[in-house]
């Protein structure tokens, strides 16, 4: 079916736009502020549900969105500090989670104006990040391409640097295969799989030590289908980086089934890791979809990406692109019945 596209919202003197990508099992609103995935409605037994937290208006967005389906970057996740040497210089990026940098920064790509458009089969969104953005060396141009085929979306993005510069960008929705309106519950007894084998620790700061660490034997092991609750039924808090396995490219590499089985999403991706958090201290002030209030354990985010703080740790995979090495990167997610 064709995509479309309305005036959203207007905010700071710009308008706001959202496009519609519609299947017919699935129904999808982008926003044009952040790449933002507002709403995604997915083919239930009950008709369409609403399976990623959002908000009906756009006035929340900026004031009250823990990057609620945004597009991360410059660099999704954490910087030590910071701070990151480049060709013997040291950067400084905006410290937005004293002393560190979170996801790109006060303003990262999930917080600002992209330009959108569509051929009427798929949607596109470009900008040009400048160079000393948010602190970041070097002007880079963004295309990000969604394609919604059945109950899967396909994001292609690319990044093309004019110098050298760290990239690494992250889909950041909140998923609830439960329901993300008024009928849902938290995201605890949703049962998570992982092709993943190792995870990367962290201090307490959420800082990784550098160590890729085996989850065998540890409440992290998510290899095997399971809650995300303790071996005492506890809530298992997450916001951690799993390394993922290599693996045959038709295998997705995380799964989640909703609590009573009705509902499946699979995440397929080419990136090194992805980053699980399922927002145990999240607690919204004014209402998301359908009015419901969003508190602890609302959400389940599944971030494909480079590790955190690849900057500063020569073990993680190499984040610095070039004019000769751009950026790529493609994720698919399907929400589906089994």
């Amino acid at each position: 079916m064709p995509v479309t596209l309305r005036r959203f919202a207007e905010y700071r003197g710009a308008p706001v736009m959202e496009a519609e990508l519609r299947s017919d099992v699935a129904a999808i609103r982008v926003l044009s502020w952040g790449c933002v995935i507002r709403d995604w409605r997915a083919e239930a037994p009950e008709g369409p549900r609403p399976v990623t937290l959002g908000f009906e208006d756009f006035a929340p967005y900026p004031t009250h969105s823990p990057a609620f389906g945004a597009l991360c970057g410059r660099v999704a996740n954490r910087i030590a500090n910071a701070r990151f040497a480049l060709d013997g210089r040291e950067i400084a990026v905006t410290p937005n989670t004293p002393p560190h940098h979170l996801h790109g920064g006060l303003d990262g790509f999930g917080r600002r104006d992209w330009t959108m458009e569509t051929d009427g089969t798929a949607l596109r969104l470009t900008r040009v990040s400048p160079h000393g953005e948010e602190g970041y060396p070097g002007e880079v141009a963004l295309d990000v391409v969604m394609r919604l085929e059945g109950g899967r979306l396909r994001v292609d993005m690319s990044a093309r640097p004019d110098r050298p510069t760290p990239i690494n960008l992250a889909q950041h929705s909140y998923w609830n295969l439960g329901g993300a309106g008024a009928a849902g519950g938290d995201v605890l007894d949703h049962r998570l799989r992982l092709a993943a084998s190792h995870c990367t620790p962290t201090r307490p700061d959420l800082i990784p030590t550098g160590e890729i660490a085996s989850v065998e034997g540890d409440p992290l092991d998510f290899r095997a289908a399971r809650p995300l609750r303790d071996a005492d039924g506890a809530p298992l808090p997450l916001d951690l980086n799993f390394a993922l396995d290599a693996r045959d490219p038709a295998e997705p590499a995380a799964e989640v089934l909703s609590p009573s089985g009705d509902l499946r999403l699979r995440l397929w991706t080419d990136q090194p890791g992805v980053q699980v958090y399922n927002a145990p201290r999240l607690a919204i002030p004014v209402p998301g979809l359908e009015g419901r209030r969003y508190g602890a354990y609302a959400g389940l985010c599944l971030e494909a990406q480079n590790f955190p703080d690849a900057v500063n740790q020569s073990g993680f995979p190499d984040p610095i692109f070039t004019p000769d090495r751009p950026y790529s990167q493609r994720l698919e997610i399907e929400i589906a019945r089994p």
